[in-house]
């Protein structure tokens, strides 16, 4: 049987759904990176333009990465522009590959009526940052599981990753 190719919101927050601090990630924690690394390898990532610079344009290797921009002259290698949720939506149709929405809050907001699936990090603390994830609807989702990491030498705050689907 085919597997149906899925859009997918993929964050980390803490406690208090904090998400970002100064266009980064207010905390560093490996294990979550990693996590996020095999969970996307091979799909496409979608970002704002903000989140990219804020990742200083750095393309994630092995993934297809789209930049959603309002700026119709904005450029840069190995991406894929678009400026419109539509845009968006249309490139998704014409492929095969999943598409995990990954920030920041505006873009989580835009899409969030297309998710079938949602993975989200809870980082078990509270930060200072300035960005956080905005209120989406959750209605018609059911978790299908859930994984705690403690933390350990390399990773200094526990984390639980729970996967919801349609």
């Amino acid at each position: 049987m085919k597997q149906t190719k899925k859009i997918i919101a993929i964050w980390a927050e803490d406690d208090n759904h904090l998400i970002g601090v100064n266009g980064g990630l207010p905390w560093c924690l490996p294990k979550e990176l990693k996590h996020f690394k095999e969970t996307t390898m091979g799909q496409a990532l979608l970002m704002g333009r903000v989140t990219f610079d804020g990742m200083n344009r750095r393309i994630l290797p092995g993934r297809e990465t789209l930049i959603l921009t309002r700026d119709e002259n904005f450029k840069a290698d190995g991406v894929t522009v678009v400026n419109s949720l539509a845009d968006a939506l249309a490139w998704f149709e014409n492929q095969d590959k999943d598409l995990y929405i990954v920030g920041g809050a505006s873009i989580y907001q835009a899409f969030s009526g297309t998710y079938d699936a949602i993975i989200k990090t809870s980082v078990h603390g509270t930060f200072s940052g300035d960005t956080y994830f905005p209120e989406i609807d959750l209605t018609g989702f059911k978790e299908v599981s859930q994984i705690f990491f403690e933390k350990d030498d390399d990773n200094a705050y526990d984390f639980t990753v729970t996967v919801l689907e349609k």
